[in-house]
């Protein structure tokens, strides 16, 4: 590319070379511009050499308040080791599956020639058994002919018949597989689809998704007195965790709420995030402690204790740093509040090694630095944000000191809502109202068996055949006493 370098007026190929780059400037594009097409062409070329050297892209997620979903992987940081290894701690027994209780049949297998040189073998004595179990590739559904025979009752005057506990009435379809296939959506978060697909390909039975919403809303009808009492134990247990999550139905934003204790989780669908949806719930005033995070809505439930999440403000004190970068007094106040937090989670851990006089001792004296915190005249922006909300909720941080039953944080209603979080995922949430109340009671049904120790299927089909039987569902099981 011949181009002759006349003072500061052109340029040439090896002067291009060296201005072509992130230092190139307005003036140097003019003047490469200036020199014609040729010259274009080769700064064009140059820079798309570069490009694919460098494998420099458009900087997405430049900012670190994107999600990270939006930041290419060659430009995410290596991903820090954990913290623990996986695995059980040393030591810990192994977990096997158990051995079969039944031979179904038995098979001898035999050599007639060496499987490694192909001579000729002789038997000798020895022999293994190995044990294998499997599903068999045949599964045939079970298609059964009911004859129902009628009666004449001379009291009522009328022919009856009996009942038929296996399906739903007018259905063709078992129990078993309506449940289980409900079981799957709404507990385990198998898409709709893939149900289909698992029934009509794998297990032989043929279904239409329609014929399968209807069935499960006419299971929601039956299950909804156990949706009742489910809310009912919440309301009367000791301890009760919160949380909430977005919900989309039919396109709209709705949120999930989650009330969860040791024996049962109740969800809800709603299309609301403020105290209007917390007052469905909280039918009567709450004489257990509630656990939450900082959200504004549940200041106003109506309860005998409650306890804020700890690992929030820790979070949003490690957030702020982390984005913000603050500045001023910000440094000692996280410091002194971190602190705080970290010995008051320490002194719940040691109570049992404390005598009583001294656990009471400590505990004071973490009342006592609170106020201590509080009173000092912070000037940062976020410490000032922070000491508004510990002032506000100055009495419900240190609640777990007073009873050992409850935690510090909001893990359980984070770990029982997270299921439901997944299930939102695979199977994008709901398509109308109807279809979110079916979510709603379903989901707590199978979560609240499960969190009790019983089989879900096998639990939710029997209560269903006697209700066909008697017309009234019976109590919900209560838990295993090893899951208590």
């Amino acid at each position: 590319m011949p181009m002759a370098t006349t003072g500061s007026d052109t340029l040439d190929v090896a002067s291009l070379l060296t201005v072509l780059g992130p230092q190139l400037t307005a003036e140097q594009a003019t003047l490469i511009f200036q020199q014609g097409q040729e010259a274009v062409v080769f700064a064009l070329l140059n820079l798309a050499k570069q490009l694919a050297e460098k494998k420099v892209g458009v900087p997405i997620g430049t900012d670190p308040s994107a999600p990270s979903g939006q930041t290419p992987p060659y430009a995410k940081p290596p991903a820090k080791g954990r913290a623990k290894p996986k695995g059980a701690r040393p030591g810990h027994p192994g977990l096997h599956r158990p051995a079969p209780t039944r031979i179904d049949r038995q098979e001898e297998h035999t050599l007639s020639a060496c499987p490694k040189c192909h001579g000729p073998v002789r038997p000798c004595r020895g022999s293994r058994t190995r044990v294998i179990e499997d599903i068999p590739v045949d599964i045939t559904p079970v298609v059964t002919e009911h004859t129902i025979h009628r009666s004449w009752c001379p009291h009522c005057r009328t022919t009856v018949e009996p009942t038929v506990p296996d399906a739903l009435s007018g259905s063709t379809i078992g129990l078993r597989v309506v449940v289980l296939s409900a079981w799957l959506h709404y507990l385990l978060g198998t898409t709709l689809a893939q149900i289909i697909d698992v029934f009509n390909f794998h297990l032989q039975f043929k279904l239409s998704s329609g014929g399968l919403i209807q069935m499960w809303r006419r299971l929601r009808e039956i299950l909804r007195a156990w949706y009742l009492e489910i809310q009912t134990q919440a309301l009367d247990s000791a301890v009760l965790h919160a949380d909430e999550t977005g919900w989309r139905v039919n396109g709209t934003t709705y949120w999930l709420w989650c009330f969860a204790s040791k024996d049962v989780t109740y969800y809800m669908i709603d299309r609301r995030r403020g105290s209007p949806a917390l007052k469905r719930f909280f039918k009567k005033e709450f004489t257990g402690v509630l656990v939450t995070d900082f959200w504004g809505a549940y200041n106003t439930v109506v309860c005998e204790q409650k306890q804020k999440c700890l690992p929030h403000l820790l979070r949003d004190l490690k957030r702020t740093q982390h984005y913000h970068k603050p500045g001023g007094d910000w440094p000692a106040f996280s410091q002194q509040l971190k602190r705080l937090i970290r010995d008051s989670i320490r002194l719940s851990k040691r109570r049992k090694e404390l005598s009583t006089k001294a656990f009471t001792s400590r505990r004071q004296r973490l009342d006592g630095r609170l106020r201590e915190l509080l009173a000092q005249p912070w000037e940062h922006q976020h410490a000032r944000r922070l000491i508004k909300r510990l002032r506000r909720h100055a009495s419900e941080l240190f609640t777990f000191l007073d009873h050992p039953e409850v935690p510090f944080d909001n893990n359980h209603g984070e770990r029982q809502i997270r299921p439901a979080v997944i299930a939102r995922k695979n199977s994008y949430a709901n398509g109308s109202e109807d279809g979110a109340e079916t979510q709603a009671i379903l989901m707590s049904v199978f979560r609240t068996l499960k969190q009790r120790g019983h089989n879900p299927v096998s639990a939710v089909t029997e209560a269903i055949r006697a209700y066909l039987r008697t017309d009234e569902l019976p109590p919900m099981p209560v838990p295993i006493a090893e899951f208590r």
